[in-house]
Protein backbone atom coordinates (compact mmCIF):
# COMPACT_ATOMS: atom_id res chain seq x y z
CA UNK A 1 0.00 0.00 0.00
CA UNK A 2 1.29 3.45 -1.25
CA UNK A 3 -0.16 6.83 -0.17
CA UNK A 4 -1.08 8.03 -3.43
CA UNK A 5 -3.35 4.38 -3.28
CA UNK A 6 -5.27 5.45 -0.13
CA UNK A 7 -5.25 9.25 -0.34
CA UNK A 8 -7.55 9.07 -4.03
CA UNK A 9 -11.03 10.21 -3.68
CA UNK A 10 -11.73 13.86 -1.93
CA UNK A 11 -14.66 14.73 0.23
CA UNK A 12 -16.83 17.07 -1.76
CA UNK A 13 -18.39 19.96 0.72
CA UNK A 14 -22.20 19.94 0.27
CA UNK A 15 -23.35 22.66 -1.79
CA UNK A 16 -27.14 23.90 -0.27
CA UNK A 17 -28.07 26.19 -2.72
CA UNK A 18 -27.92 23.43 -4.92
CA UNK A 19 -30.98 21.65 -4.03
CA UNK A 20 -34.05 22.98 -1.50
CA UNK A 21 -34.80 21.14 1.62
CA UNK A 22 -38.12 22.95 2.00
CA UNK A 23 -40.39 20.57 1.10
CA UNK A 24 -38.08 18.11 3.63
CA UNK A 25 -38.62 20.77 6.75
CA UNK A 26 -42.24 21.06 5.94
CA UNK A 27 -42.93 17.29 6.47
CA UNK A 28 -40.72 16.99 8.83
CA UNK A 29 -43.09 19.19 10.78
CA UNK A 30 -45.80 17.16 10.76
CA UNK A 31 -43.22 13.79 12.21
CA UNK A 32 -41.71 12.60 15.32
CA UNK A 33 -38.38 12.26 17.19
CA UNK A 34 -35.46 14.01 15.97
CA UNK A 35 -37.12 14.75 12.40
CA UNK A 36 -39.57 17.28 14.70
CA UNK A 37 -36.89 18.65 16.50
CA UNK A 38 -35.02 19.43 13.33
CA UNK A 39 -37.66 21.39 11.85
CA UNK A 40 -38.65 23.07 15.08
CA UNK A 41 -34.84 24.43 14.93
CA UNK A 42 -35.02 25.26 11.21
CA UNK A 43 -38.12 27.65 12.78
CA UNK A 44 -36.41 28.65 15.41
CA UNK A 45 -33.19 29.83 13.27
CA UNK A 46 -35.79 31.80 11.01
CA UNK A 47 -37.12 33.83 14.12
CA UNK A 48 -33.41 34.51 14.78
CA UNK A 49 -32.87 35.69 11.04
CA UNK A 50 -35.89 37.86 10.78
CA UNK A 51 -35.00 40.10 14.34
CA UNK A 52 -32.39 41.94 12.45
CA UNK A 53 -31.06 43.25 15.85
CA UNK A 54 -30.53 39.63 17.06
CA UNK A 55 -26.86 38.99 17.05
CA UNK A 56 -26.82 35.68 16.00
CA UNK A 57 -23.37 33.56 16.81
CA UNK A 58 -21.96 29.94 15.61
CA UNK A 59 -20.75 27.70 17.77
CA UNK A 60 -18.40 24.90 15.83
CA UNK A 61 -16.86 22.07 17.61
CA UNK A 62 -16.33 18.47 16.17
CA UNK A 63 -15.39 17.60 12.59
CA UNK A 64 -18.09 18.48 10.28
CA UNK A 65 -15.95 20.98 8.25
CA UNK A 66 -13.93 17.90 7.03
CA UNK A 67 -16.72 15.40 6.66
CA UNK A 68 -18.39 18.23 3.89
CA UNK A 69 -19.97 20.96 5.61
CA UNK A 70 -17.00 23.52 4.91
CA UNK A 71 -18.91 25.60 2.46
CA UNK A 72 -22.76 25.37 4.42
CA UNK A 73 -20.84 27.36 7.31
CA UNK A 74 -19.26 29.81 4.40
CA UNK A 75 -22.78 29.98 2.75
CA UNK A 76 -24.03 30.96 6.11
CA UNK A 77 -21.63 33.72 6.93
CA UNK A 78 -21.96 34.80 2.87
CA UNK A 79 -25.54 35.61 3.38
CA UNK A 80 -25.68 37.08 6.79
CA UNK A 81 -27.17 34.41 8.53
CA UNK A 82 -24.18 34.35 11.14
CA UNK A 83 -22.74 37.79 12.68
CA UNK A 84 -19.86 35.44 14.79
CA UNK A 85 -17.91 32.46 15.37
CA UNK A 86 -16.60 30.68 18.16
CA UNK A 87 -14.81 27.19 17.15
CA UNK A 88 -12.35 25.15 18.05
CA UNK A 89 -8.82 25.66 16.73
CA UNK A 90 -9.15 21.96 14.59
CA UNK A 91 -12.29 23.23 13.01
CA UNK A 92 -10.47 26.86 11.96
CA UNK A 93 -7.12 25.82 11.14
CA UNK A 94 -6.88 21.78 10.18
CA UNK A 95 -9.64 21.92 8.41
CA UNK A 96 -10.81 25.43 6.65
CA UNK A 97 -7.23 27.23 6.75
CA UNK A 98 -6.06 23.54 5.58
CA UNK A 99 -8.14 23.53 2.36
CA UNK A 100 -7.46 27.45 1.88
CA UNK A 101 -3.72 27.03 1.28
CA UNK A 102 -4.99 23.84 -1.41
CA UNK A 103 -4.98 20.72 0.83
CA UNK A 104 -7.79 18.29 1.11
CA UNK A 105 -9.72 16.12 3.19
CA UNK A 106 -10.19 12.28 1.91
CA UNK A 107 -12.89 9.66 2.09
CA UNK A 108 -11.48 6.60 3.72
CA UNK A 109 -12.66 3.95 6.03
CA UNK A 110 -12.46 3.33 9.94
CA UNK A 111 -12.21 -0.42 8.93
CA UNK A 112 -8.52 -0.35 8.87
CA UNK A 113 -5.13 -0.77 9.54
CA UNK A 114 -4.03 2.68 12.06
CA UNK A 115 -0.77 1.14 12.15
CA UNK A 116 -0.26 1.00 8.92
CA UNK A 117 -1.82 4.50 8.15
CA UNK A 118 0.59 5.61 10.85
CA UNK A 119 3.63 4.75 8.40
CA UNK A 120 2.30 6.37 5.38
CA UNK A 121 1.61 9.65 7.64
CA UNK A 122 -1.78 9.51 7.33
CA UNK A 123 -3.99 10.88 9.67
CA UNK A 124 -7.57 9.76 10.13
CA UNK A 125 -10.88 11.31 11.43
CA UNK A 126 -13.40 8.39 11.67
CA UNK A 127 -13.63 7.88 7.94
CA UNK A 128 -11.91 11.13 6.34
CA UNK A 129 -7.74 10.91 5.88
CA UNK A 130 -5.71 13.56 5.95
CA UNK A 131 -2.44 13.88 4.75
CA UNK A 132 0.43 14.87 7.56
CA UNK A 133 3.07 16.26 5.93
CA UNK A 134 0.30 18.50 4.03
CA UNK A 135 -0.73 19.41 7.97
CA UNK A 136 2.68 20.16 8.73
CA UNK A 137 2.81 22.53 5.94
CA UNK A 138 -0.03 24.34 7.23
CA UNK A 139 1.22 24.30 11.01
CA UNK A 140 4.61 26.03 9.43
CA UNK A 141 2.28 28.71 7.42
CA UNK A 142 0.42 29.68 10.87
CA UNK A 143 4.84 30.01 12.24
CA UNK A 144 5.06 32.49 9.45
CA UNK A 145 2.08 34.37 9.97
CA UNK A 146 3.13 34.26 13.78
CA UNK A 147 6.98 35.40 12.54
CA UNK A 148 5.83 38.50 10.61
CA UNK A 149 3.66 40.48 13.40
CA UNK A 150 5.22 42.79 16.31
CA UNK A 151 5.68 41.08 19.42
CA UNK A 152 2.78 41.20 21.72
CA UNK A 153 -0.24 39.88 22.94
CA UNK A 154 -3.20 39.22 20.48
CA UNK A 155 -7.14 37.60 20.91
CA UNK A 156 -7.35 34.64 18.70
CA UNK A 157 -9.47 36.80 16.67
CA UNK A 158 -7.27 39.38 15.94
CA UNK A 159 -4.06 36.35 15.07
CA UNK A 160 -7.18 34.51 12.99
CA UNK A 161 -7.89 38.33 11.45
CA UNK A 162 -4.10 38.17 10.08
CA UNK A 163 -4.70 34.73 8.79
CA UNK A 164 -7.52 35.82 6.61
CA UNK A 165 -5.41 38.56 5.42
CA UNK A 166 -2.72 36.14 4.38
CA UNK A 167 -5.27 34.04 2.29
CA UNK A 168 -6.37 37.38 0.52
CA UNK A 169 -2.91 37.14 -1.15
CA UNK A 170 -1.85 33.61 -0.30
CA UNK A 171 -4.93 31.26 -0.76
CA UNK A 172 -5.27 28.63 -3.52
CA UNK A 173 -9.05 28.36 -2.57
CA UNK A 174 -10.84 31.52 -2.51
CA UNK A 175 -13.74 30.08 -0.24
CA UNK A 176 -12.48 29.70 2.54
CA UNK A 177 -14.71 30.47 6.05
CA UNK A 178 -10.98 32.19 7.61
CA UNK A 179 -11.13 34.53 4.20
CA UNK A 180 -14.57 34.99 3.78
CA UNK A 181 -15.13 35.75 7.36
CA UNK A 182 -11.71 37.96 7.24
CA UNK A 183 -13.62 40.10 3.86
CA UNK A 184 -16.87 40.66 5.77
CA UNK A 185 -15.79 41.76 9.47
CA UNK A 186 -16.98 38.37 10.49
CA UNK A 187 -15.48 37.96 13.67
CA UNK A 188 -13.75 34.04 14.67
CA UNK A 189 -12.53 33.08 18.14
CA UNK A 190 -10.99 30.12 19.15
CA UNK A 191 -10.49 30.21 22.53
CA UNK A 192 -8.76 27.15 22.92
CA UNK A 193 -6.53 27.83 19.78
CA UNK A 194 -3.27 26.07 20.83
CA UNK A 195 -5.31 22.67 20.59
CA UNK A 196 -5.14 22.06 17.45
CA UNK A 197 -2.54 21.96 14.36
CA UNK A 198 -2.12 26.04 14.95
CA UNK A 199 -0.20 25.08 18.51
CA UNK A 200 2.83 23.00 17.11
CA UNK A 201 3.46 26.04 14.69
CA UNK A 202 3.05 28.75 17.69
CA UNK A 203 5.13 26.71 19.31
CA UNK A 204 7.87 26.85 16.93
CA UNK A 205 7.41 30.29 16.69
CA UNK A 206 8.16 30.96 20.35
CA UNK A 207 11.12 28.77 19.78
CA UNK A 208 12.82 30.30 17.59
CA UNK A 209 12.29 33.42 18.77
CA UNK A 210 12.59 33.24 22.58
CA UNK A 211 12.59 36.96 23.27
CA UNK A 212 10.42 38.19 21.10
CA UNK A 213 7.65 36.29 20.05
CA UNK A 214 3.38 36.96 20.23
CA UNK A 215 1.37 35.61 21.94
CA UNK A 216 -2.74 34.68 22.65
CA UNK A 217 -4.34 36.25 25.08
CA UNK A 218 -7.75 33.97 25.69
CA UNK A 219 -8.57 36.52 28.78
CA UNK A 220 -8.42 39.31 25.75
CA UNK A 221 -10.98 36.70 23.67
CA UNK A 222 -13.19 36.23 26.79
CA UNK A 223 -13.77 40.29 27.26
CA UNK A 224 -14.14 40.65 23.37
CA UNK A 225 -16.76 38.32 22.97
CA UNK A 226 -18.53 39.63 25.92
CA UNK A 227 -18.05 43.35 24.68
CA UNK A 228 -20.26 42.08 21.57
CA UNK A 229 -23.05 40.63 23.24
CA UNK A 230 -23.20 43.47 25.95
CA UNK A 231 -23.36 45.62 22.13
CA UNK A 232 -25.75 43.67 20.97
CA UNK A 233 -27.68 42.60 23.75
CA UNK A 234 -30.16 40.25 21.74
CA UNK A 235 -28.60 37.46 20.81
CA UNK A 236 -28.95 33.96 18.91
CA UNK A 237 -26.91 30.74 19.19
CA UNK A 238 -26.86 28.00 16.68
CA UNK A 239 -24.36 25.52 18.13
CA UNK A 240 -22.78 22.70 16.04
CA UNK A 241 -21.09 19.62 19.05
CA UNK A 242 -20.56 21.65 22.29
CA UNK A 243 -17.40 21.86 24.28
CA UNK A 244 -15.45 24.53 24.88
CA UNK A 245 -16.86 27.01 22.37
CA UNK A 246 -20.39 26.25 23.35
CA UNK A 247 -19.47 27.55 27.14
CA UNK A 248 -17.41 29.87 26.14
CA UNK A 249 -19.78 31.87 24.37
CA UNK A 250 -22.92 30.89 26.90
CA UNK A 251 -20.15 32.48 29.88
CA UNK A 252 -20.50 36.28 28.17
CA UNK A 253 -24.22 36.60 29.83
CA UNK A 254 -22.11 36.04 33.19
CA UNK A 255 -19.22 37.97 32.43
CA UNK A 256 -21.47 40.60 31.40
CA UNK A 257 -23.13 40.87 34.73
CA UNK A 258 -19.70 40.52 36.67
CA UNK A 259 -18.59 44.01 34.81
CA UNK A 260 -21.99 45.78 36.04
CA UNK A 261 -23.91 45.38 32.43
CA UNK A 262 -27.35 43.76 32.55
CA UNK A 263 -28.11 42.06 30.07
CA UNK A 264 -30.79 39.32 29.16
CA UNK A 265 -30.07 35.10 28.68
CA UNK A 266 -29.32 34.56 24.64
CA UNK A 267 -33.02 34.45 23.38
CA UNK A 268 -32.31 31.66 20.98
CA UNK A 269 -30.58 28.64 21.35
CA UNK A 270 -29.92 25.56 18.96
CA UNK A 271 -27.55 22.49 19.47
CA UNK A 272 -27.22 19.90 17.40
CA UNK A 273 -25.11 16.85 19.21
CA UNK A 274 -24.80 13.36 19.63
CA UNK A 275 -23.13 13.85 23.38
CA UNK A 276 -25.24 12.68 26.21
CA UNK A 277 -26.41 14.27 28.93
CA UNK A 278 -25.83 11.01 31.95
CA UNK A 279 -22.44 12.23 32.46
CA UNK A 280 -23.76 15.70 33.95
CA UNK A 281 -22.35 17.13 30.80
CA UNK A 282 -23.84 16.62 27.22
CA UNK A 283 -20.57 18.29 26.28
CA UNK A 284 -21.13 21.38 28.31
CA UNK A 285 -25.06 21.83 29.82
CA UNK A 286 -28.17 20.98 27.84
CA UNK A 287 -29.59 24.51 27.28
CA UNK A 288 -32.17 24.09 29.62
CA UNK A 289 -29.60 23.34 32.45
CA UNK A 290 -27.67 26.46 31.05
CA UNK A 291 -31.04 28.21 32.42
CA UNK A 292 -30.21 27.63 35.69
CA UNK A 293 -26.90 29.37 35.34
CA UNK A 294 -28.57 32.33 33.86
CA UNK A 295 -26.97 31.85 30.28
CA UNK A 296 -29.90 30.84 28.04
CA UNK A 297 -33.60 31.48 27.77
CA UNK A 298 -35.86 28.65 27.63
CA UNK A 299 -38.54 30.16 25.52
CA UNK A 300 -37.14 29.52 22.27
CA UNK A 301 -34.68 26.91 22.31
CA UNK A 302 -34.16 23.28 20.77
CA UNK A 303 -31.79 20.17 21.07
CA UNK A 304 -31.19 17.93 18.28
CA UNK A 305 -29.56 14.96 18.94
CA UNK A 306 -27.78 13.86 15.79
CA UNK A 307 -24.81 13.62 13.74
CA UNK A 308 -24.41 17.31 12.05
CA UNK A 309 -23.74 16.49 8.85
CA UNK A 310 -26.90 14.52 8.62
CA UNK A 311 -29.57 17.47 9.26
CA UNK A 312 -27.01 20.91 9.02
CA UNK A 313 -27.21 21.15 5.32
CA UNK A 314 -31.52 20.38 5.24
CA UNK A 315 -31.42 23.28 7.72
CA UNK A 316 -29.29 25.49 6.20
CA UNK A 317 -30.75 24.99 3.00
CA UNK A 318 -34.51 25.48 3.58
CA UNK A 319 -33.37 29.53 5.48
CA UNK A 320 -31.50 29.61 2.66
CA UNK A 321 -34.45 29.13 0.13
CA UNK A 322 -36.74 30.63 2.02
CA UNK A 323 -34.78 34.22 1.89
CA UNK A 324 -35.48 35.71 5.15
CA UNK A 325 -31.37 36.18 5.10
CA UNK A 326 -32.08 38.99 2.59
CA UNK A 327 -33.52 41.72 4.69
CA UNK A 328 -30.31 41.58 7.32
CA UNK A 329 -27.30 43.66 7.50
CA UNK A 330 -23.71 42.47 7.87
CA UNK A 331 -22.97 43.44 12.08
CA UNK A 332 -19.46 44.55 11.53
CA UNK A 333 -18.21 43.22 14.80
CA UNK A 334 -15.05 42.31 14.00
CA UNK A 335 -14.14 45.80 12.23
CA UNK A 336 -16.33 47.54 15.70
CA UNK A 337 -13.56 45.35 17.66
CA UNK A 338 -10.86 46.97 15.58
CA UNK A 339 -11.34 50.74 15.77
CA UNK A 340 -12.87 50.26 19.70
CA UNK A 341 -16.24 51.28 18.61
CA UNK A 342 -17.82 48.55 21.10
Amino acid sequence: MKKKDVLKQTVKHIDIKSFDSTPIINSMRRMSFTSRDTATAADIYERMLKEDKCTNILTLAGSTSAGGCMQVYVEMVKNKMIDVIVATGASIVDMDFFEALGFKHYIGSQAIDDGKLRELYIDRIYDTYIDEEELQNCDLTIKKIADSLEPKAYSSREFIREMGKYLVKHSKKKDSLVQVCYENNVPIFCPAFVDSSAGFGLVKHQVENPKKHMVLDAIKDFYELTKIKMAANTTGLFMIGGGVPKNFTQDTVICAEMLGKDVPMHKYAIQITVADVRDGACSSSTLKEASSWGKVDTTFEQMVYAEATSVLPLIISYLYHKGTWKKRTFKNWGKKLDENKI
